[in-house]
């Protein structure tokens, strides 16, 4: 069975690039361009994996999306990775952001890099410690 990706971005042509190269590579692949994705929405797509951008319209909804993953016990442990063209918002918080257990890649992208990054978080576990998920909780 073919692994799940969900891909969230508020670019279409950016999807549509995804989602080619990935259905390429033999994931399913599922969309969304709306900012407004919870970690609810996430659980009942069921993704083995998800992709998204930082900002959406200026704001950074990815950062409270992947916050909110983390929090909510079925999503706490899904493999993240951001593709983001914003490189100097990501790049201040790249190393919170690995402690999370996220991956980044940079727009524009090579598509051998986003697959190599794709098959790298879908092999190894998340890499959150199951304190620092109970630690958030209070936050």
């Amino acid at each position: 069975m073919a692994r799940h990706i969900l891909v969230i971005n508020d670019t279409q042509d950016v999807l549509d690039a995804i989602k080619m190269v990935l259905e390429d590579a033999e994931y399913t692949v599922t969309t969304r361009t709306e900012p407004t994705t919870t970690a609810a929405d996430v659980e009942h797509i069921q993704p083995d994996l998800l992709i998204l951008d930082m900002l959406f319209a200026g704001k950074n909804v990815g950062w409270e999306l992947i916050q909110a993953l983390r929090l909510h016990p079925a999503t706490a442990h899904l493999p993240v990775i951001v593709c983001t063209a914003a490189r100097r918002e990501v790049t201040e918080s790249e190393s919170v952001l690995l402690g999370k257990g996220v991956s980044v890649v940079y727009k524009p992208f090579d598509i051998d890099e986003l697959v190599a990054a794709v098959e790298q978080a879908l092999k190894a576990p998340a890499n959150i410690p199951a304190d620092d998920i109970a630690d958030r909780a209070g936050e």
